[in-house]
């Protein structure tokens, strides 16, 4: 056990406190939606009967209470990590070996811990939640192979960013946290081609959408924009859930357009067009850009503090490290941030909204028409049961796109009267 100071107490109370504040909101919302969500919203009309409106409170219910027990377990789980003295014993076993290789070491120790805490969780909540409403395709065969293929592509990918973290931090003395940044920013960039490109048919197939109007239709649009893309692809996603989606991936040449399965056959090609015009406009609007550099900045920002803190040896010793490796400092940094994050997410949650919106708007003026895009979020809501009533505190705080009530109302509001059949 470690001995408790100023330093440890004061983090303690930040950290108890970020959990707290996450608790309430998920009750304040489930309350919201319990007093709220019982009677169906005049734009869903039509599109959601009552027997859907209730499966969506319980759905919502279902993972409200999920997160709630999760959340109890492994956050009071990690704060026993903390405060237990292991990750101290361990660093002190660690100590004959070279730097970078306690440094791999002590992190895959901890993350394999976080995986086989998380696993009963996961299991749970696909074959438990999902499967009670319906959403969960997974087998537990395909379940055990995603987890596999997970932790090989974590543990190469993780393995080479912070083995060459740790080589910055071991040979390139006080400057190194700029060349730690410069290397974060190249893998960050690398992993937008690899990731369309490798890492996902690792775990779903992608076929080339057959030629036939929608096809056709896509790559007219495109074309249109001025977009080059590698290919549009559809993929087996009913293999996992039933959950919708389409987005686009990739870089460059490596540009591709991804539905899934479940998608295309639960949306007419209106809809689906007006849903591709929605992500061009992320891509024409630079919010991709814009999102990386933001990114920049914050991760400069936390490198430059990790270079000021990390050389505290109050730091180490608040939390019951006798020495002072470094790359315990690189955790150490990261639990300090987390609470910190949380406070600040709204901020960028902000951002993501309000590009959220900018897209809707480019997709309405490239199809001329705003009720395609009203119509294909309100079958998706239907589709994905999705909660019609959070709170605005909610929102605040988790929401990376604005409420679909407000979203479709906005849409709807751009509809031009000679459209509105």
């Amino acid at each position: 056990m470690v001995s408790f100071n100023g330093y440890l107490v004061a983090y303690i109370f930040i950290y108890l406190l970020t959990v707290s504040v996450k608790m309430v909101i998920e009750k304040v919302n489930a309350a919201y939606l319990a007093k709220y969500g019982k009677t169906i919203p005049a734009d869903f009309q039509g599109v959601i009967d009552e027997t859907k409106l209730k499966e969506i409170v319980r759905y919502t219910s279902d993972n409200t209470r999920f997160s709630l027990v999760q959340k109890s377990i492994t956050k009071s789980f990690f704060l026993f990590i903390i405060i237990s003295g292991i990750l101290p014993w361990l660093a002190d076993q660690l100590a004959h070996m070279n730097f970078i290789q306690a440094g791999l070491f002590f992190f895959a120790v901890i993350g394999l811990t976080e995986v086989v805490a998380g696993l009963p969780f996961d299991y749970y909540h696909t074959f438990v939640i999902e499967e009670r409403h319906g959403f969960n395709t997974k087998t537990v065969k395909i379940w055990i192979l995603d987890l596999i293929k997970s932790l090989v592509v974590m543990v190469v990918l993780g393995g080479l960013l912070l083995c060459a973290l740790l080589f910055m931090l071991k040979y390139t003395g006080k400057d190194w946290w700029i060349w730690s940044w410069a290397v974060f920013l190249c893998f960050q960039l690398l992993m937008t081609v690899l990731y369309p490109t490798i890492i996902e048919p690792i775990f779903n197939k992608f076929t080339p959408l057959e030629k036939d109007d929608l096809r056709t239709d896509i790559e007219q649009l495109v074309k249109k924009e001025g977009f080059n893309i590698e290919g549009v692809y559809q993929m087996d996603a009913t293999r996992r859930t039933r959950h919708t989606n389409a987005y686009f991936s990739g870089v460059g040449k490596a540009r591709r357009i991804v539905l899934f399965d479940s998608l295309v056959e639960a949306h007419s090609r209106e809809e689906i067009l007006s849903i591709l015009a929605h992500e061009i406009g992320h891509m024409k609007k630079n919010h991709i850009k814009k999102q990386l550099v933001i990114a920049g900045l914050i991760s400069f920002l936390l490198f430059y503090s990790a270079s000021k803190l990390m050389t505290s040896r109050v730091m180490y010793v608040s939390f019951g490290f006798s020495n002072t490796p470094y790359y315990v400092g690189l955790f150490l940094m990261g639990i300090l941030w987390e609470p910190l994050s949380f406070f600040l997410s709204p901020i960028g949650l902000a951002i993501s909204r309000k590009f959220e919106r900018e897209a809707d708007v480019y997709s309405i003026g490239v199809l001329n028409r705003a009720k395609p895009l009203a119509e294909a979020l309100k079958k998706m809501a239907r589709e994905n049961l999705s909660n019609l009533r959070p709170h605005p505190l909610y929102v605040f705080f988790n929401y990376s796109h604005p409420p679909l009530l407000e979203r479709i109302k906005f849409i709807e509001a751009l509809e031009r009267p000679e459209d509105r059949k």
